[in-house]
């Protein structure tokens, strides 16, 4: 990449990736591909000195670590999930007013005996007496899940990584519970699931986000003013 411009990344498609663009469009900055609108790169109509890179959600927090980008878009629940080493080199710069979202620990609605925490504490620890195993949460969050129960005192379980929808986890007996981003909840209901009461991990939304191995790249603070005013 080059050293003489700014290099921004977006999230490469969905919801996130159009309120990002239209955040861009606001402060007069237009998106191009000189290829059609599959290609990852994109430049900005008459600022030659900004390039725009699309990434997967979780790499995009990656690369502006390491100072591959110099600011993107993304969502907080990523930031907070994602190692220490990298959220040691990104600075939050603004929580945008889209991509909100909760992460919320759920469980099957006929388990009647699981409401809230201190439930599933005392659910963990019988299942483990009796089944020498631990029970199972089904989630792409396995970092902040731990810590929220942790911090419980809920420590008879195991994380299990969903690779996909995790919403069908329980229903296929690979886990019990799950934690999950939800924005209206309607898939988790369709699914018959519902959080616990006290199940709130997490509140997300989108962010501008820096990084900090690029804070004296030449025009990053005029372009973070800008987007953050």
């Amino acid at each position: 990449m080059n050293k003489n411009t700014i290099n921004i990344g977006l999230v490469s498609k969905g919801r996130l990736f159009l309120e990002s663009q239209k955040l861009l469009k606001s402060k007069k900055l237009h998106i191009y591909s000189e290829r059609g609108e599959r290609q990852l790169i994109g430049k900005i109509k008459g600022k030659p000195n900004l390039i725009v890179y699309l990434y997967h959600a979780r790499e995009l927090l990656e690369q502006l670590s390491s100072g591959n980008l110099d600011i993107a878009i993304s969502g907080l629940d990523l930031l907070k999930e994602s190692e220490i080493n990298i959220q040691k080199n990104i600075k939050v710069e603004k929580k945008l007013n889209f991509g909100f979202a909760n992460l919320v620990l759920a469980v099957r609605e006929e388990f009647i005996d699981i409401f809230t925490t201190l439930d599933l504490d005392e659910v963990a620890e019988e299942y483990f007496k009796k089944n020498k195993k631990f029970i199972r949460i089904g989630t792409k969050y396995p970092s902040l899940t731990k810590t929220f129960l942790f911090e419980r005192g809920v420590t008879n379980f195991s994380c299990v990584r969903s690779l996909g929808s995790t919403e069908l986890m329980p229903t296929v007996n690979s886990a019990t519970l799950i934690s999950d981003i939800v924005s209206s909840g309607l898939t988790m209901k369709q699914n018959k699931l519902r959080p616990l009461n006290d199940g709130l991990i997490l509140k997300s939304q989108a962010c501008i986000f820096s990084s900090k191995k690029s804070k004296k790249k030449k025009g990053l603070k005029s372009l973070i003013r800008l987007l953050t005013k």
